[in-house]
This record gives C-alpha cells, structure tokens and sequence, in this order.
C-alpha cells in the first residue's frame, strides 16, 4: 500500500492507541510485519523466536499441550490465501476454529491492508458466546504483551485500526449496513436456524459485492439436508470445499487413545467422521434400531412379494409452513410377524392434484381393499380431494370415521400425536419392525427423535416429516403385549 496516501479514520474515537501497549509505543507490534504465517520449523518451541507470526506470538495450545501449525493446517491457510469463499467440514477438535482466528490477526498485523477494515465473525447463538471469542482473540497477545490493553467493547475489538466485530447468531441480521468488510468468518454455521442461515446467505452475497469480502465458513456437520450438505451437494458452488475428518489429525492433534474412546460414543460419526447425523435423540432406543435393520436382512424380507397378505397404512403428513410433505407406506406381514417400509419420500411444495394422483398409484398397486390412508387433519382440502378420488364422501364427522368405514381417515395430530410417537415407540424398541436400510430418512428420523413427555421437539429431530408421517401410518395397529 502507498504510504503517502491519506487514509481517513472511520471511527468516533481516538485511535492513535489502539492495538499498542501501555507504553503508548506504536512501534511495538510492528515486530509482525512482514513475517509469514508459520516459518515450518516444528521445533521451535515458546516464543522468543522473530521468525514468523506464530512463533512470535506463541504457538496454540491444548489441554495445556504445545502444538506446531500442522500440515493440513498449512493446507487450509493456503487455500484461505488463494480463493474468496471457503467452505471447511472439520472434526470436532481439531483445531480449526483456533487457525482461523490466529491467522485473521495475522493478516491485521503482518501489514497495513486491512487498515480501517473490518473482520466479522459469526458464532454460536448468545452474546456471551460472542465475547468469549473475543477474549479468546485478546488472549492470543497475553503471552508476548502482558500488560496489552486493546480498544475494546463486550463483542467487539479494534486491533492496528481494525475492527474485529463478533455476531451471535440470533443477531446475523445486524450484519447489514456496514462496509469495508474485509473477512467473514462463519464458525459452526451448520448449526444455525433456517431463519438465520438465510439472512446469513444474503449478508455473503452482498460484502461479496460490495466489499470483495473474503468468506471462510468453518463447522462440524450436523443434520442432514442442512446448509452445509446442500452446499456440498452443490456442483456450482462458489466455495472452495475442504474436508478435514480426525484422520488428518491423528498422532497430531489427537492421540489414538482418544480416538478410540471416541469411537464408542453415538455420536462420533458426526463429530468426528463428518456424517450428516443430527444429534442423538431420545425417544428410540439406537440398538433397537440397528436391530430392525439387521432383522430386515436376516429374515430376507425384501424377498417377500408386497402382495401376500397383510394391509397396507399410508401415513402422510402434509406441508405446512417451511415443512414438506412426507409419506410413509408400510405393511404389516403375517409370516414373518413384522411391519416393513415399503416407501418413504419427502416432496417439497406438492400440489393436491400431485398428491392426490401419487395417493391413487399407491391404492392400485397395493389392492383397493387394503389400503388405509392416514392423514393429519389439519389439510382438509387435501383430504377432500382424496376422499373425492377415492369414491368416497368429503363431508366427514371426525367423530365417526375409521377403519370400518372408510380407507381415508383423517387424525386430528394436535390431540393424538403425543400417544402415535409412543406407539411408535412401542413397536420399535419391541422389535416389530424390519427396515430396509435404503430408507436413510426414516432411520436418521428415528435416530435423532428427541422428545419431552412424548412432544417431539422437531428443532432437533432430523427428517421429522418422515417421522411424523411414519407414525401416521403406524396408527392402524394395535398396539398390545402379544400382537399387533
């Protein structure tokens, strides 16, 4: 940058001390400039040594252990360097969300570029998570500078001129209105709420334009179907896709004694080996439902005709707001005693008229005797239309209709869902059920249905449209201690 050229000071306070240490030196952090990130020389230990950013400031610590700028680390700094948008899957606990944060001071110190710039982060969803970050920042200089007192406020901090500001979450759309943004950084977004994930996408694409921002999105993985899978899935996505699993961490970060402890944990797929899972829920037993995806395999269930015997319950669960439409269709088989899936689908803003023709196609290929249609009540043009297909009368008394009557019965889920998760619940963990593995939804349902008092809590159930249509269907057995 030329140093002759006037630069305006953007900030309502005086910033002649900022980033300088009680001695009011302004000299005292030009150690930094000019150095690289990481010199590459691992045994050097403890500061002292001029050579490079984090030597100069001291290494990164964990669980009181020093440790060197690893080389997947290095990896992803050199890609951070080469491209605008970054987007990073990583194992919990490997050190990334450390990495970035030490290398956004390195590019305010090493030299004047980001002089009255600022640096956005957003993470986790109260302020009080925000400046735990911040301080976690100011702490970096601790070491070095004992007595550093930087210009600061309760989520922001102003380090050489540079704003370094920190969003929770819940507060993603405060990020509009500001310029001169020169880095943002997402930490754990995969977690974020859909309301904030989209005010999020919108604060990228414009800093993008305006301010030629760089975008580094950092998280472990969570839910299926998320921001984060939907990205990866994207084939034109803007990012650049890095994938960091414990492996690149082993006998590094990790010692292979944590690992394995680990690994026995339900929920290392997703921590640690970059699984969309969701979290683990409460309601369904996991062993439970290993055990009726190995029953589907040992009693050779998908060799058994869809036509022999049995009734066939379709639950479906309309739309309703940002949710989709899921419908579940199983059977109950006689010999061997189990109920199977034999279809799972979501669909996102169908028509009735496509509902209705898929309800037809369903009925003709499972016999028109012993098809049952369940369907949240909630919908009742939908489910006059179907009544309407199916021959029968659309001006029903939720009081009077059943299986006895009619093949299109409507369930009132306010007042009913509570005892459909527990019968569920039932016939799962008393092992009725043989799923075939093909239907990931169901069985990423089941794994992660969390519940309270049997009120399923769908902020962090994964999939549970599929859920709920699943135990639509399920509806139509009976639920004793010696058959169904």
């Amino acid at each position: 940058m030329n140093n002759n050229k006037k630069i305006r000071n953007p900030y309502p306070f005086n910033t002649s001390n900022i980033g300088t240490v009680l001695s009011n030196d302004p000299n005292d952090l030009d150690i930094f400039l000019g150095k690289p990130y990481y010199c590459g020389d691992d045994k050097k230990r403890g500061m002292g040594h001029k050579c490079c950013f984090n030597h100069i400031i001291g290494l990164p610590t964990k669980l009181g252990i020093e440790h060197p700028i690893y080389d997947y680390e290095l990896d992803v700094i050199d890609k951070i360097e080469h491209n605008r948008n970054i987007w990073i899957k990583k194992s919990s606990g490997i050190g990334c969300t450390e990495l970035i944060l030490r290398y956004l001071l390195f590019k305010i110190l090493v030299d004047d570029s980001l002089l009255f710039q600022s640096v956005f982060i957003v993470s986790g969803t109260f302020v009080a998570h925000a400046h735990e970050l911040k301080v976690r920042m100011e702490n970096m200089f601790r070491g070095l500078y004992p007595s550093l007192k930087l210009q600061s406020k309760f989520t922001e901090l102003w380090v050489k001129n540079t704003n370094i500001k920190i969003f929770p979450s819940r507060n993603v759309k405060d990020l509009r209105g500001y310029t001169n943004v020169a880095y943002l950084f997402i930490d754990e977004g995969d977690f974020f709420q859909d309301s904030v994930t989209n005010e999020l996408l919108h604060a990228i694409t414009r800093y993008e334009e305006k301010s030629h921002c760089t975008t580094i999105m950092v998280s472990t993985p969570n839910a299926p179907g998320g921001l984060y899978e939907q990205i990866e899935k994207d084939q034109n996505s803007k990012y650049k896709k890095i994938l960091l699993p414990y492996q690149l961490g082993l006998d590094k970060i990790y010692n292979r004694e944590e690992i394995l402890a680990k690994m026995s944990e339900p929920e290392f797929e997703r921590e640690y080996n970059l699984q969309y899972t969701g979290r683990q829920g409460n309601t369904f037993n996991i062993v439970d439902i290993d055990e009726s995806l190995k029953r589907f395999s040992d009693l050779k269930i998908a060799n058994i005709p869809t036509n022999q015997g049995g009734v066939y319950f379709v639950g479906i669960d309309p739309a309703s707001g940002s949710s989709k439409t899921a419908i579940v269709v199983t059977q109950r088989l006689k010999d061997p005693n189990c109920i199977r899936i034999l279809y799972s689908d979501e669909y996102v803003k169908p028509s009735s008229a496509e509902i209705v023709s898929l309800c037809h196609s369903i009925r003709l290929k499972y016999g028109v005797p012993y098809t049952y249609f369940f369907i949240d009540a909630s919908a009742p043009m939908l489910i006059r239309d179907i009544k309407v297909s199916m021959g029968e009368d659309p001006n029903y008394d939720l009081k009077d209709i059943s299986v006895d009557n009619s093949h299109v019965i409507p369930v009132v889920f306010g007042s009913e869902h509570r005892q459909m998760l527990s019968n569920l619940e039932y016939l799962v963990n008393r092992g009725y059920f043989a799923i075939d593995p093909k239907y990931e939804k169901v069985i990423i349902s089941l794994k992660t249905a969390y519940s309270t008092d049997w009120k399923l809590d769908k902020t962090t159930t994964s999939f549970d449209d599929t859920l709920d249509a699943l135990r639509l269907s399920c509806k139509g057995y009976k639920v004793t201690e010696k058959e169904i």
